[in-house]
This record gives C-alpha cells, structure tokens and sequence, in this order.
C-alpha cells in the first residue's frame, strides 16, 4: 500500500464500579508500539460534525475498548480506521487518521488495500450464503492468495477457535452454525487475509452469555497476533477484556451535538480512578 509518511493523570479518588476489574488490566505493561495515531480528527457527514478533535494513540498487540452512550460516534471512529466510512455520502475527515506513521487518508491511498491490513467484524454475524469453508476462502481468492488454500482455511478456524466444531462439515452452509459460531466464522474470515488489525464493532451484543465468554476469551488469544480495537457498551465487557479505554461521549455547544473522547488510559485507571467526572458518572451509572 503506497501510503504517504507524515494520556491523561488520574487523581487519588477511587471510583467505585459495581464489576470487578480483570486483573490483566490491572498490571502496568510496558508502553508498546503505536499502531494508529490519530491527531485532532474530526469526522463530518455533509456538513454535520459527528466527531470532533479526537487525539489518541492506539497500542499494538493490545485490546483498545472503546465506550460511551448511543450515538456519541464510536462506531464512527472505528470505521474511520479502515475507511470503511468512504462509501457514505458527505463521509469527510479532517486531521491526521496515521497508521505506522503514515496517513491513511493521503493521496494514492488504495481502501482496499488499508482493509486487507486492518480487518473488521460487525455486530451482527453476517456469513455469506455459501459453505464454511467457501466463506473463509472468498476472500483470499479474491486476493489471488490460492495457495495452500486448504491450510489457510484450517489455520484460520483454529485461530478462531472453530476447526473443532466444523472441520467435518465445511461443505455444510455456515447459515446453519449458532449465532456465536457464526461470529467466529466471521473472526475467522476476517484474519484468514492475515490483517494486522481487527476492528470489532459490538462483535458480542447478539449472542447469550456463554457464546459471549467465547468470544472474549478468543480476544485474549488474538491480541498475540492482532492489534483488536472493540466498540462496546458493556462496560463489564470492557473491564474484562480490555487493557486500555477511551471513553467517548456528547458535547453540545451552540446548538451542536458532536462525539468527543472525553478520557482515554488503560481500564483499571478509567475505571476506578477517571480523571474526568463526566468519566466518573458514566461508569457508576449515573447517565448512559
């Protein structure tokens, strides 16, 4: 892909959140690598500001959870990183979106090409009509990566933690698998182009709770190999699977509803110790 180069003090106050914090997000690992850089970017569709100024640096090989009430532009931000939004009417973006230091939005930046590098999974399951095995070798094919299909296909279901279920059956529709291997075949899809990224928009908020505890242990396995960014509005959720949390909400100024990232520092700060009260009310309850 031909692409052209280019935290906040948490005071002593303990917040008290009614879930447990996992005690990998407690740990203080070592300041890893940036994947993405964003630097004041705003987000507009025609001449209406959804996301204004965001400036956040995003860690590879970790699990960033994003959170925030209804409509405060987190799915937004997250198709922003694999240009996803390009097809929107109006859809512009302002600021630098950089990626290894580089900007995602320069001249000569080929989308197709940023969204084999940075995979994304919905929040509905949403398998092609086809077999299993066909729904993880569609992409590659396209792709013109046929070679040793059988063992992409397999590699790619044992890292989604699915082979075991399926490997006898991937003739068989995927439209006949359970909503929450039907998700995983979708994790399964998204990394057999072996991106670097997966953007998972509320991969969970469809399936039961045990399908769900599937889904956040495979994050665990994943972020080994895959920088994962989650949009979620399960706070526990977040505090179970996540390292660091930005926390988006509403301004309204002069008449203007926009999303901004009001706090952004790894989970067990945000969560017992925000910087910000409109951080603290959020995750006591008091609003969203």
């Amino acid at each position: 892909m031909a692409l052209s180069p280019v935290g906040a003090e948490a005071p002593s106050r303990t917040t008290s959140v009614p879930f447990a914090i996992d005690a990998r997000q407690s740990m203080s690992p070592e300041p890893a690598e940036a994947v993405f850089d964003l630097r004041d970017v705003s987000i507009y569709y025609g001449d209406a500001l959804a996301v204004r100024g965001v400036t956040m640096t995003i860690p590879k090989n970790v699990i960033t959870a994003i959170i925030g009430p209804s409509g405060c532009g987190k799915s937004t931000i997250v198709r922003t990183l694999n240009r996803m939004n390009d097809s929107v009417p109006g859809f512009r973006v302002s600021g630098l979106v950089g990626y290894h230091g580089q900007s995602l939005y320069a001249g000569g930046v080929d989308p197709v090409e940023v969204r084999r590098r940075i995979g994304m999974v919905f929040q509905r399951p949403n398998p092609f009509p086809k077999s299993i095995y066909d729904n993880i070798a569609w992409a590659p094919r396209i792709l013109g990566l046929k070679h040793d299909l059988d063992e992409r296909v397999e590699k790619a279901l044992r890292d989604a933690a699915l082979w075991d279920e399926v490997k006898d059956r991937l003739r068989s529709s995927a439209l006949r698998l359970s909503g929450g291997q039907q998700q995983r075949l979708c994790i399964a899809r998204a990394i057999a182009i072996e991106p670097e990224v997966l953007l998972l928009d509320e991969p969970a908020s469809a399936l039961d709770p045990v399908a769900t505890m599937s889904i956040e242990d495979l994050m665990q396995d994943l972020k080994r190999t895959y920088t994962i960014v989650i949009v979620t509005h399960n706070m526990q959720q977040a505090a179970r699977v996540a390292e660091r949390t930005a926390f988006f909400s509403l301004d309204v100024s002069e008449g203007h509803r926009a999303g901004i990232l009001v706090e952004y520092a790894d989970t067990a700060t945000l969560f017992t110790r925000p910087a910000d009260p409109r951080t603290r009310d959020y995750v006591t309850g008091r609003f969203g």
